[in-house]
């Protein structure tokens, strides 16, 4: 049977305990971010104005941290806009990625890469949620991939401003655009740095994943706590709420 933890009312709407409201300003922005996305395939894929297209996408992608700072400013952090902001983002990264290599402008394996290391997390986040409940907050190196990410992606699809690439690796070494020494848009630098932090991410979620597995294991009692229907307490002493967690206030 789950308990549900009892916390102070204001702390609802916070990013340790988020609310489970639906229709807020940070996840209306959230959905028009995926709109737009669509929006930018739809374009890129049928040859219109390229810079319509890019126009559209580096809105969605500005847009990525808008959403999350009202949500903290205002507290009206949600589960739903937690859930979505990452499905979002992977959309709009997916649909960028995808557009580019069709057009024969960015390395398959930048593709392969980034999509690979997504449903390596997907895989793992199923089985961390078979033994942890609460899902794992995003940590900052993935913000950082994301934003690299998308600012290369967009510098790429406007296809400017062209830079010459250092010589790190031989000519020869086409599927290393740039750092062969060839002229590529300036984006291509801030993917590869995108590319990195990704893969920290992995990394980082996977530690964060074995460690949630393993207090899962060793106190489950802790995954009976009902996270996403707290009990509101409204008495006016201030506790600490992890002291305070289930039914009745126990101590």
């Amino acid at each position: 049977m789950n308990l549900k933890k009892k916390i102070k009312k204001e702390l609802i709407g916070t990013s340790d305990y988020p609310s489970n409201k639906i229709f807020t300003i940070s996840n209306f922005i959230t959905f028009t971010r995926l709109v737009l996305t669509f929006v930018f395939l739809y374009l890129f894929i049928n040859n219109e104005n390229r810079y319509v297209a890019l126009a559209v996408y580096a809105v969605a992608a500005s847009t990525d941290w808008l959403d999350g700072q009202i949500a903290r400013m205002t507290k009206t952090v949600s589960w739903l806009g937690k859930m979505m902001d990452p499905v979002v983002d992977r959309a709009l990264l997916f649909t960028g990625v995808l557009g580019l290599v069709g057009r024969g402008e960015l390395p398959i394996w930048v593709c392969a890469l980034i999509i690979g290391r997504d449903v390596y997390l997907a895989c793992g986040n199923l089985v961390v949620r078979h033994f942890h409940k609460r899902p794992i907050d995003v940590v900052y190196t993935g913000k950082i991939a994301t934003a690299l990410l998308m600012s290369g992606f967009s510098l790429m699809l406007l296809g400017l401003p062209i830079v010459d690439g250092p010589h790190l690796v031989d000519a020869s070494m086409t599927m290393l655009p740039g750092l062969n020494g060839q002229p590529v848009p300036l984006g291509i630098f801030f993917v590869y740095g995108g590319v990195i932090f990704s893969m920290i991410t992995a990394i980082v979620y996977t530690a964060k994943g074995a460690m949630a597995i393993k207090h899962a294991i060793q106190h489950p009692e802790d995954e009976d706590v009902d996270f996403l229907n707290p009990e509101i307490d409204d008495s006016d002493d201030v506790r600490d709420p992890d002291t305070a967690t289930a039914h009745g206030g126990v101590e």
